[in-house]
């Protein structure tokens, strides 16, 4: 029988291989668990679509040390050190998992099937963008969501928020902290008169017509039309997208989401209601930044583990009493 490669670049053939741990999502937060867990000596199978949230932004920020480094080249580092560890990628899908007896059973697209006594899940989440002409195009390079990750590189330009839910407001108050020159963008979305002054006494601009389309020159970002033909030049635009979690392994398993937030319900550490089954980085939270979903990851690494510890020892009990018990029976 065929055994799963140690390779991080191609899509494994075979039928079926045992881990400690398998991890789904090979972001920032699968492959800082599977580095933490391959230096406590478990095996570990790490199923990567190579599809990550921020693969099209050119350099990530905030991460101590790594500042502006391109996020695909993070990966690649982190993919070699879990190797170096004995870890196993594979670049491919989990189209299922079940749980047995024994743990899990993840089974790949690419008809490979992986065991592990624990399943960590970090498939992070899926950002859905509003439905304006050219936002798309643009997004993670002069459109953005995250002000703390890329605020800085437009420091002092014209910049946009767009309305798109209740959390806008804030999202533009706190944009207001780069840039003086900004325009808030309601979009038809209603705007409280409590909020109006807070946005009115920090000089933020609220337009109130509809935007058309986002209007680009050499492929960036230079004003926002409105439906009556305005150009509001702009240089750069953030918004909150609808965050979506990639949590269909997880919920096929029957874990609990959360009654207010509609999102995973997690304890202590990512431990989700299945026992066996953990979830780290943004399919957990989505208010992860790159090097959080990291550190969550690792302190979830640690809690998967102990448990695999407390099996361990519990399975050592059971065989040397089962041993006792034949020494007295002989």
């Amino acid at each position: 029988m065929d055994t799963m490669g140690n390779t991080n670049d191609t899509t494994n053939t075979a039928h079926r291989q045992d881990y400690d741990v398998v991890i789904v999502g090979g972001g920032a937060a699968g492959l800082s668990a599977a580095l933490m867990l391959g230096r406590a000596r478990r095996s570990v199978l790490v199923v990567d679509a190579r599809a990550p949230r921020n693969a099209k932004a050119g350099h990530m920020h905030g991460y101590l040390s790594r500042d502006g480094m391109p996020p695909l080249e993070l990966l690649e580092h982190g993919r070699d050190e879990v190797l170096s560890y004995g870890g196993v990628i594979v670049t491919d899908y989990a189209e299922k998992a079940e749980q047995t007896a024994e743990g899990f059973r993840v089974t790949l697209a690419s008809g490979c099937v992986a065991t592990g006594r624990q399943l960590l899940v970090t498939t992070g989440l899926t950002d859905v963008l509003p439905d304006v002409p050219g936002l798309a195009e643009l997004w993670a390079r002069d459109v953005h969501v995250c002000p703390y990750c890329h605020g800085w590189e437009v420091q002092d330009t014209a910049l946009a928020t767009l309305a798109t839910g209740p959390m806008s407001t804030h999202h533009t108050l706190l944009i207001r902290q780069w840039s003086a020159d900004l325009v808030y963008f309601l979009n038809g979305h209603p705007l409280e008169d409590a909020d109006r002054a807070k946005l009115t006494a920090r000089g933020v601009r609220i337009e109130e017509r509809p935007v058309q389309r986002l209007v680009t020159k050499d492929d960036r970002l230079t004003a926002i039309e409105l439906a009556d033909g305005t150009l509001v030049p702009r240089e750069g635009l953030f918004l909150v997208p609808r965050f979506e979690p990639n949590s269909t392994l997880l919920d096929a398993l029957g874990c609990e989401r959360d009654a207010e937030t509609g999102w995973l319900k997690t304890g202590p550490a990512g431990r989700t209601s299945v026992p066996g089954v953990w979830a780290a980085g943004n399919v957990a939270d989505p208010t992860n930044g790159v090097i959080a979903a990291a550190g969550a990851a690792t302190a979830t690494a640690a809690q998967i583990n102990a448990a695999l510890v407390e099996a361990d020892v519990e399975a050592a009990l059971a065989a040397a009493s089962a041993e006792a018990s034949a020494a007295a029976e002989g």
